[in-house]
């Protein structure tokens, strides 16, 4: 099965299918989160109507870091193609007071909508941009029109004495011919002058960082009619040159304002935001302190996940349908101990398990981007081949579990320790080595571990 159905077609045993070359476990989670993604289908085909009344069944995750929650929501917003934002929702908090804007999740996620979009309309017009560039430097090296200046129009009018043509059709066949040795790849190292546009960027980003986008004001827009970029000329390689101008037609041929148009209903129709530590967050009533303040960001979050209408730079988005996953450990406080209308917000409540002996192993080994591959691969780029023995493996996954159990729990994240300290020596010395072939088994991992993982003090600030 691949991703080649469009949008959020796939089946939910085809998402899981999806899910599962990355996260190992966590069954119901994927379950969970296959049928939300596949409701959103499920609801663009119902009548328009009943469309407006099918609100997303928003999921809480409960289970400790590190056992794969937010892998889930990435990999499923990957999936659909959809826009995504990860929040810490500590960031709206502070000590008796609500924090951050928390309709900057909204702003920031249509960010990431309109990066996608403005990508997938690049795509469309990348040939037609390519072919604009290379003519602009056929213009800059055979100006299409006699400039006494140019050598090469003094040699075709000398040619063309002893051989009278049309100086015209000469001058356009000798344009085309330069024309494909460019776009071939032939004159690429050869040293060219253009015009670039300077980039006002750092300037726009003093008044875009003050808080001015808060309000839904674009002062990038304004500021840029105000003062229009400027010309410098800058030597370059043509190869270096088709990128530039490339990239400067590109944004000529892109329609901003469908850009937005469309960017503002794929967010509406297919955004998720992920609200992570949400359990930091519930705590009960009390006269003062903290829980005042995490009343507060429950009760400012409340209304976006409700559905509401938040004013940004590109225009209104509207949160109605957007898809919210929240995620926390829940060690001290408990789902329960959210604010009531947030609670009823989040129907669907799943809880991960921790990780054990045999889960340490499956991820070293089985995803499409697990750590063993991932050594295997930086290692290659010096020569150098890895293989791991089973019995290896199943020494650093009991050593990722034991360490787990008699200090803090980090879940999968600690294998990433691990491994960096077992291959710490091989990736210093690896330009130097001259065995190509190496072998890490049993008795490597524990001349390398053994020592750190027995003295819990080591273990503690090393792994």
């Amino acid at each position: 099965m691949s991703l080649n159905k469009l949008d959020n077609q796939l089946t939910p045993k085809e998402i899981v299918a999806e899910l599962d070359k990355y996260i190992i476990g966590q069954k119901n989670a994927k379950k969970s989160v296959a049928i939300a993604l596949r409701n959103r289908y499920r609801r663009k085909l119902v009548k328009a109507e009943m469309k407006d009344e099918i609100i997303p069944k928003n999921i809480l995750m409960i289970g400790p870091t590190g056992v794969g929650k937010t892998e889930i929501a990435r990999r499923l917003a990957k999936i659909a193609r959809a826009p995504f934002i990860k929040i810490e929702v500590t960031k709206f908090t502070e000590v008796g007071y609500v924090g951050r804007d928390v309709e900057s999740m909204v702003r920031d996620l249509t960010e990431s909508a309109i990066r996608i979009v403005k990508e997938n309309k690049r795509e469309a017009v990348e040939i037609e941009a390519e072919k604009m560039a290379i003519q602009k430097i056929v213009d800059h090296m055979l100006p299409g029109k006699k400039n006494n200046n140019d050598d090469y129009y003094s040699n075709l009018v000398d040619d063309v004495k002893k051989n009278p043509a049309n100086l015209d059709d000469r001058v356009a066949a000798r344009r085309k011919r330069m024309f494909k040795r460019i776009e071939s790849g032939q004159l690429d190292q050869q040293k060219i002058e253009i015009e670039v546009e300077e980039n006002n960027q750092q300037m726009m980003e003093v008044f875009s960082g003050s808080g001015v986008e808060e309000m839904g004001i674009n002062f990038q827009d304004m500021l840029g009619n105000i003062f229009p970029n400027k010309k410098e000329k800058k030597k370059v390689s043509i190869k270096q040159a088709k990128e530039i101008l490339k990239d400067e037609e590109v944004q000529k041929l892109i329609d901003m304002e469908q850009v937005k148009v469309e960017a503002i209903q794929k967010v509406e129709e297919d955004g998720i935001i992920f609200l992570d530590e949400m359990d930091k967050i519930a705590g009960k009533e009390s006269g003062s302190g903290p829980e005042v303040s995490r009343q507060g960001v429950q009760r400012d979050i409340l209304p976006i996940v409700e559905g509401s209408t938040v004013s940004t730079k590109h225009g209104s988005v509207k949160t109605d349908h957007i898809l919210f996953i929240a995620a926390g450990a829940f060690h001290v406080s408990s789902p329960a101990d959210l604010i009531p209308e947030l609670q009823g917000r989040f129907p669907l409540r799943v809880n991960l398990n921790s990780l054990s002996r045999q889960n340490f192993k499956d991820i070293l080994l089985l995803p499409q981007n697990s750590l063993v591959k991932q050594y295997k691969a930086l290692l290659e780029t010096e020569g150098i081949e890895i293989e791991f023995t089973e019995k290896a493996v199943e020494e650093i996954s009991s050593f990722a579990y034991d360490i787990n159990e008699e200090t803090e729990n980090i879940g999968a994240r600690r294998l990433h320790t691990i491994m960096e300290k077992l291959l710490e020596d091989l990736s210093f010395e690896a330009p130097e080595i001259t065995d190509k072939k190496v072998e890490i088994n049993l008795e490597c991992v524990k001349d390398k571990l053994q020592d750190v993982v027995k003295d819990k003090d080591l273990s503690k600030y090393i792994l």
